[in-house]
């Protein structure tokens, strides 16, 4: 199994390629020059391992939610890759991706969202698979939705810029917050594998960026 994974969802500009279960990988803090940057990445990427596009099994992607332009060159790379090599695809949420990275059984994930607001999600581990507790959302930090239970997890960029309002909605339900983390393709290609192998994989019209809110900006009046 020889699985391309990509992720352009937030700042972070991340590729990997699992061969067999042996991953390499590679990140670079694009801001926004995603555009520039993903392909070369990719093809130096599989450059170094000798592989053609056509031997790989599948494409993952990040669908998000994140950025909306970063979205939409995922997604864009993913189906013109995938259409290309007659490969099938799998879309991973960024936010399942930020559970992956976490070193714990209960995670809550947050993506800062911009204007004041978050990506939000929970899950729980259950064996090698995550169990969605609360749906992604878009709300307001201190308008996250309730949990269930204690000894939760948080991460992601949200916790970074919204720790005090977070901490203050979940008090002692958290055990723990982990700093510094984004969404990064090392994460979408593990999952991608176990999901591929459960018939999960799609076809390439299929890759399509997770939305969780139509409007991106807010008006002068609004700041």
């Amino acid at each position: 199994m020889k699985i391309l994974a990509f992720d352009t969802s937030t700042e972070l500009c991340s590729c990997a390629l699992s061969v067999e279960g042996e991953i390499l990988y590679r990140e670079h803090n694009a801001g926004q020059k995603h555009s520039e940057m993903l392909l070369p990445m990719i093809d130096s990427m599989l450059a170094e391992s000798g592989l053609r596009l056509t031997e790989l099994t599948a494409i993952a992607y990040g669908r998000g939610p994140g950025s909306f332009t970063g979205l939409r060159i995922t997604c864009g790379v993913a189906q013109g890759l995938a259409l290309g090599a007659e490969l099938p695809v799998i879309g991973v949420d960024s936010l399942v991706a930020l559970a992956e990275r976490a070193d714990a059984c209960k995670v809550v994930a947050c993506i800062d969202a911009r204007m004041g607001e978050i990506y939000h999600a929970a899950y729980q581990r259950h064996e090698d698979e995550w169990m969605c507790m609360s749906d992604p959302r878009v709300c307001k930090p201190e308008l996250a939705p309730p949990l269930s239970g204690d000894e939760w997890t948080g991460c992601g960029s949200g916790f970074d810029r919204y720790r005090e309002a977070l901490v203050k909605r979940y008090g002692q339900q958290l055990l723990d917050i982990s700093r510094g983390f984004l969404p990064r393709a090392f994460e979408i290609v593990r999952i991608a594998e176990r999901r591929f192998k459960r018939g999960e994989a799609g076809d390439a019209e299929n890759a399509v960026p997770l939305y969780l809110r139509d409007k991106v900006a807010l008006k002068s009046s609004e700041r």
